[in-house]
């Protein structure tokens, strides 16, 4: 890598602020679902674990349906015969799936009692100027666009037409980890190829390592070979281009938004601005 390149890349793993996930409760909108804003203490505590819990069951629910989807289009439940069924499960494991989740969801998929699932992502008009994007995975398209569309207006919110947000949002693959000195993460993301590296904005120790969706698997790879642990949060996101700073009121109104679409059982993901 370019020195002048290396630079920039070993600066921003030492704390520039880029568009990153975040549950830190600051109004520049990143891709994440909401911000924690009880009064108490412990009241912010709980919320937190709450969101915490639900974001790994829509994890754990997205690997389901994907692995359901990927037997049936791979023609095997075999991972060795089905080879993205086999990379497939490899993050599934490396995300912490339960094995149960994952057996039961092969088995119904080979028996032919799963339906098909689709991939579609809708998009809305936050308050304020912020975009938001909805990720779907779902075996019932017309379902999925009502409720999508229904929890979006009511939370204040307005649907967009396809690309119009979008296009202020990139695909990367990050991999979050879980503690790892800053030398050592740095030399071992850059020898994987990785595109970025910047501190959790969770407000966890650790770092976000962000790359191309091409280079994800190796990256996600070679990191684990080093010995770092990858957390369970680790997968492919839209990161906004730029964040946009909003006003109290807006901040709450998209974080509505955000709460509405994250309910519903089709919903996998939801990033915004």
């Amino acid at each position: 890598m370019h020195l002048a390149r290396a630079m920039a890349f070993r600066t921003a793993a030492r704390g520039a602020r880029v568009a990153m996930p975040s549950n830190a409760p600051a109004r520049a909108r990143t891709y994440r679902a909401s911000d924690v804003t009880c009064g108490r203490k412990a009241a912010k505590i709980a919320q937190k674990k709450g969101k915490t819990d639900a974001a790994r069951t829509k994890l754990y629910g997205r690997y389901g349906k994907l692995i359901a989807q990927t037997v049936k289009q791979g023609g095997s439940a075999d991972p060795v015969a089905n080879a993205a069924l086999g990379k497939l499960l490899k993050q599934a494991q490396a995300a912490n799936v339960p094995r149960d989740l994952i057996e039961r969801n092969i088995k119904k998929a080979a028996e032919g009692k799963s339906g098909d699932y689709f991939e579609l992502t809708y998009e809305v008009y936050g308050a304020g100027g912020v975009g938001i994007v909805c990720e779907v995975l779902t075996d019932n398209v017309n379902r999925a666009a009502s409720e999508t569309r229904t929890a979006a207006t009511k939370a204040g919110g307005k649907m967009a037409e396809p690309g119009s947000v979008m296009f202020n949002f990139n695909r990367r693959g990050v991999c979050v980890l879980d503690g790892g000195d800053e030398e050592a993460v740095f030399e071992a993301a850059m020898e994987a190829g990785a595109e970025d590296i910047v501190p959790r904005r969770d407000g966890a120790e650790g770092w976000d390592v962000v790359c191309e969706l091409d280079d994800f698997s190796a990256v996600q790879d070679a990191l684990s070979e080093a010995g770092f642990t990858i957390n369970e949060d680790t997968g492919l996101k839209c990161i906004p281009i730029n964040e946009i700073e909003t006003s109290d009121e807006d901040a709450d109104v998209n974080d509505k938004i955000i709460d509405a679409l994250l309910d519903l059982d089709d919903v996998d993901a939801v990033y915004s601005q």
